[in-house]
């Protein structure tokens, strides 16, 4: 019976991808599954409950063997095509005419899977600051229920990009039969001593904030505008930034230049769609980040993976820098390393579409 959850999936992406053909961008089909038993963390906690939103694209074939699964980045949604450009289209490398997409929104985010704001059962009101920790292997946890509620007992290939990359390897390297490819980007198998230290600046910046604690959705808003602009610098770095926040005419008040208002919005914007202890939570899972922790290390756990893997690097990438990438690369058995050349940074994997398109489309097939 429950197989038939993935059946329901196929009408109704069908439907959608015929009223959504002729548009320029593929609608996703917004889902909800929900786990009404208690799950265990890492911790020693556990979430008497817990609801998965996750997205879908396309639709699976006869024999389910054109399944893709992306893992997604830190404050993104389930939603690929809204946070990843010319990606999900006709001909791209998540062609939903050709493959069927599924992405799910992580633990402890606030884009509909359980997350701080979340009614807690036991109180009737949400979880804010008393929301457990979390760590990637919980993550992965979830969103391996939910492909055993979907039927989906193999995947063709598996991609995360910067913490979906995170997610992306703790799940192959504890399932390593499940996956036909894997596709790393920007990423890493830990948590680096220097993208802690980000993390953390992050949580200083948090925790500045004086209504950071409050029992409130916007508690930490000015917080986390700090943080996400101490973020942004590591996800551009200085190329990207001297490219695109030249001031044409320097104004006449230093608070006006292009980077200084540039700083303010990003933080601004993020506010009007995150939350604070979301922001938290998932930083923290984030330094938890460890493939090799209780499987005898990186090079024992990469080496369970035997599948054909690339692993993309960026050329300019401040957090997973090119030589970390080709570290990774060859830790894992039969994986090869490409370098995608960005003044972007970090941000790359969002902004060069066309070079990504030209790499994963062939190696899909």
């Amino acid at each position: 019976m429950r197989c038939q959850a993935i059946l329901g999936l196929v009408l109704e992406s069908r439907l959608n991808f015929i009223r959504s053909k002729n548009s320029l961008r593929i609608l996703s089909m917004r889902h909800v599954y929900h786990h009404s038993s208690p799950f265990s963390l890492d911790s020693g906690e556990s979430l008497p409950e817990i609801t998965i939103a996750y997205d879908t694209f396309g639709s699976p074939n006869a024999d389910r063997s054109n399944i893709i699964w992306v893992c997604h980045a830190l404050t993104a949604s389930s939603d690929v095509a809204d946070w990843w450009p010319h990606t999900v289209e006709s001909g791209k490398f998540l062609d939903p005419e050709k493959y069927f997409i599924v992405c799910a929104n992580i633990l402890g985010s606030c884009y509909g899977s359980t997350g701080p704001l979340s009614i807690n059962p036991a109180t009737g009101e949400p979880y804010y600051g008393d929301f457990p920790s979390l760590t990637m292997s919980d993550i992965v946890r979830a969103h391996s229920l939910l492909a055993d509620h979907l039927c989906i007992d193999r995947i063709h290939a598996l991609i995360g990009s910067s913490v979906g990359g995170f997610q992306a390897l703790e799940w192959i390297c504890g399932q390593p039969d499940r996956f036909d490819r894997l596709v790393l980007i920007a990423t890493d198998a830990y948590a680096s001593p220097w993208s802690i230290a980000i993390n953390e600046t992050q949580r200083m910046a948090l925790r500045s904030d004086d209504s950071f604690g409050r029992r409130a959705p916007e508690a930490g808003r000015a917080g986390l505008a700090t943080a996400r602009a101490i973020g942004l610098l590591t996800y551009r770095g200085g190329e990207g930034y001297n490219l695109t926040q030249q001031d044409l005419t320097p104004p006449d008040s230093p608070e006006n230049r292009r980077p200084c208002t540039y700083q303010r919005y990003q933080g601004e914007k993020l506010c009007r769609r995150f939350n604070a202890y979301s922001y938290m939570n998932i930083l923290n899972a984030f330094d938890t980040h460890d493939v090799g922790r209780h499987r005898g290390g990186l090079k024992a756990a990469l080496g369970r993976i035997h599948i054909p893997t690339i692993v993309i690097g960026i050329s300019t990438d401040m957090i997973f820098p090119p030589a970390d990438m080709r570290r990774l690369a060859e830790m894992i058995p039969n994986a090869s390393y490409v370098e995608i050349v960005s003044p972007f940074g970090h941000d790359g994997f969002l902004t060069e579409h066309q070079q990504l398109n030209h790499l994963l489309i062939p190696f899909l097939s």
